[in-house]
């Protein structure tokens, strides 16, 4: 029949391919994760979740989560332009998001007042004197 420790070191080595390549594989399917939780991703617990139905699946996801956890950067966001970070603000878009925010202190001044005041002081309140 042989020698039976060569039969015993085959299912060794049968066992021990098999539970490699079964932790292997769940291994492999978490690298979108961890790659969405370095980049601080906002979808990182679905693409989690996606990871663990893609490897219910045969990772026929797994390479969508992969560009999908790839494509989040924090420091430009979606898409693929560069945008260095000591780029000079349009002066343009500064000036109107200071006159937004002066208009909006100023509604919220009138609002205030408008609380404050009367109900017969009130704009367009009607005061009837008889």
């Amino acid at each position: 029949m042989g020698d039976p420790f060569l039969n015993y070191l085959a299912l060794g080595i049968l066992f021990f391919v098999a539970i490699t390549l079964f932790y292997g594989i769940i291994a492999i399917h978490d690298i979108p994760y961890r790659i969405a939780e370095s980049r601080h991703h906002p979808h990182q617990d679905a693409i989690h979740a996606a990871g663990w139905v893609s490897l219910f699946m045969l990772h026929a996801l797994w390479p969508f989560l992969w560009i999908w956890a790839m494509a989040y950067r924090p420091e430009r966001g979606w898409g693929f332009k560069a945008t260095p970070a000591n780029e000079p603000v349009q002066p343009e878009l500064t000036a109107e998001v200071v006159e937004l925010r002066r208009r909006v202190a100023h509604l919220e001044k009138l609002t205030r007042s408008e609380v404050k005041a009367p109900v017969s002081q009130r704009a367009g309140a009607r005061v009837d004197l008889k």
